[in-house]
């Protein structure tokens, strides 16, 4: 990029920001309802609603009270939610077949949601983690290995499972290599041939995922494990834009960044170098230090929530997946 400069005083770059009209006139980058995506957990269940003690204000719901919350949401113009799940232990396997069950929790809500609100976008999660007995995303060989082939046989199942029940998108975070390509090759020989697929291609192996995995009931079942052999190793930048390059090849009609405010420069790299549908995940580590922080009365909620939020937009990401979206929303509607 060339930059135009001039001398001072002849070019004073404050004399832009004195005042709010000149201010919103040159603002590069602008976040609105659109850029939303909201990440919700449910359980089963009737009227059942569970705080999860390391998100406040974040809740597991049971499918009429999501529904309830759908509403909500619909009303406030947010475009998309994306649903993860508390598995009962007595459903939880080696083999995770509870993944594909047709009247699993997921494609019950899924139905539910698109019959009562078809605008509404809905994605789903495509991962073996809340259905298997040792919390990993796959299944294991007699070392401890994650098998990448048989794990994503068992992926497609849940993929078909997912788009049969209405989902709009399918979201595979679970880095097996080929899935992508297996997955798209199914929806297609089944008629789903809509169905979108939003590719977690640059998950990383991240330590900011601790609340997340209370909050769907896997963190007891890892046990202090790590999913290194599977995930990205924090250390890698390169190696992203090859994921995420192989995604695209074999299907993925979008792409993601997880974490997300620690892996901007991921985000940014993916949409500059490869111009794709580029989004981000605000994780569970990530929220739970904004709200530990809001609590204590050391950062202003509103003012530190959209600041981070607008951070994803600079950096490029076309929307981003958050715990505050609901909150944001509401403010954006105040604000017009």
């Amino acid at each position: 990029m060339n930059i135009i400069t001039s001398a001072f005083p002849q070019r004073r770059m404050r004399r832009m920001r004195k005042h709010e009209f000149s201010r919103r006139l040159m603002a590069e980058n602008q976040l609105t309802v659109n850029d939303l995506i909201y990440p919700m957990f449910i359980l089963e269940g009737t009227q059942r609603s569970e705080k999860v003690a390391s998100m406040p204000g974040v809740e597991r719901l049971s499918i009429d009270l999501l529904l309830k919350e759908a509403a909500e949401l619909v009303e406030l113009g947010i475009p998309l939610i994306a649903l993860f799940l508390v598995t009962p232990a007595d459903r939880k396997s080696l083999m995770a077949e509870e993944a594909y069950n047709d009247d699993g929790l997921v494609q019950r809500a899924v139905r539910e949601l698109k019959k009562a609100f078809p605008q509404l976008g809905v994605m789903t999660d495509i991962a073996l983690d809340p259905f298997t007995t040792h919390g990993q995303d796959g299944i294991l060989d007699d070392t401890g290995y994650i098998l990448n082939d048989i794990t994503t046989e068992i992926l497609v199942k849940q993929a078909l499972s997912h788009a049969a029940a209405g989902a709009d998108i399918v979201a595979p975070s679970d880095m097996m290599d080929g899935r992508i390509g297996e997955i798209r090759k199914a929806l297609e020989a089944a008629g789903h041939i809509n169905t979108q697929i939003m590719a977690y291609s640059a998950k990383y192996s991240s330590s900011y995922y601790g609340p997340f995995r209370d909050a769907v009931g896997s963190a007891g079942n890892l046990k202090g494990g790590n999913k290194h052999s599977y995930q990205m190793d924090p250390a890698n930048s390169d190696e992203a834009l090859h994921e995420v390059a192989l995604d695209i090849q074999e299907g993925a009609d979008m792409v993601m960044v997880k974490p997300g405010m620690p892996y901007l420069d991921i985000v940014y790299r993916v949409k500059t170098e490869l111009a794709v549908p580029t989004f981000a995940y605000q994780v569970s580590g990530e929220y739970a230090m904004h709200m530990a922080a809001i609590q204590n009365g050391w950062l202003a909620e509103k003012a530190i929530v959209m600041e981070s939020l607008l951070c994803f937009k600079r950096a490029g990401a076309d929307g981003v997946l958050t715990y505050f979206a609901k909150r944001a929303a509401q403010w954006l509607k105040d604000d017009k």
